[in-house]
Formats: C-alpha cells, sequence, structure tokens
C-alpha cells in the first residue's frame, strides 16, 4: 500500500511559478512510475505529466510540454512538479498517482492505470 500526499499548491499571478511536491510512503517508491493529473471545476480529470521508476522516462501533456518538469527523489520518497509559466487555465486540483505496473510511453497518460491516489492540491492562477 502507497499513501501519497500532495504539497505546493497556492494562489499565483499569470506567468508565475510553483513547485508541487508528492510526498509517497512505503519502502519500494523508487520502482513506482508516478504522474500528475489535474481537474479544473466541471472537467474532467486530465493527465499532466508522468515519470518513470529510474526517472530517465517522462511524458507531459501538450498543454504543459516546455512550462512544467517533472522529476523525482527516490531518496526522500518525493516527487514534484515543477510548474513554470503559469496560465489561469492551469488552474486546477492537481493529484499524484502511482503504480507499480510495468508502463509504455503509451499508458503513462491513462489515469486507470494508476492505483494510488492523493488528495490533490488546488492551483489558482489569476490573470
Amino acid at each position: 500500500q502507497v499513501q501519497l500526499t500532495e504539497s505546493g499548491g497556492g494562489l499565483v499571478q499569470a506567468g508565475g511559478s510553483l513547485r508541487l511536491s508528492c510526498a509517497a510512503s512505503g519502502r519500494t517508491f523508487s520502482s513506482y512510475s508516478m504522474s500528475w493529473f489535474r481537474q479544473a471545476p466541471g472537467s474532467e480529470r486530465e493527465f499532466v505529466a508522468a515519470i518513470g521508476p529510474g526517472g530517465r522516462g517522462t511524458r507531459f501533456a501538450d498543454s504543459v510540454s516546455g512550462r512544467f518538469t517533472i522529476s523525482r527523489d527516490n531518496a526522500q520518497n518525493t516527487a514534484y512538479l515543477q510548474l513554470n509559466s503559469l496560465k489561469p487555465e492551469d488552474t486546477a486540483v492537481y493529484y499524484c498517482a502511482a503504480t507499480g505496473r510495468a508502463l509504455t510511453w503509451i499508458l503513462m497518460s491513462s489515469s486507470a492505470i494508476y492505483d494510488y491516489w492523493g488528495q490533490g492540491t488546488q492551483v489558482i492562477v489569476s490573470s
């Protein structure tokens, strides 16, 4: 069982930056693929970014590519999402998710693949 706890959300002006953290419990964090999804009011949850267990494989949604980066520190059992050049349309609750399954690049963006989810952290970008 893995428990995920997000932090780092908040209110920021357009063009600003935030760094979200996802702290994981358990001793097998290094073997999990990690991802970030987001859900805006009235919208479905959407994929943002994912990173493989070793940190070398990553994938980003087109809407955030070039602005967001994903990383992980396996020694600290933590995954990060750096949000730069934020736009009002980035406003959402951001969730981290984890799975111990081996993922192909295509599967990284599928929410159904992930077994564990955090409670989310709110990001609000003002114009």
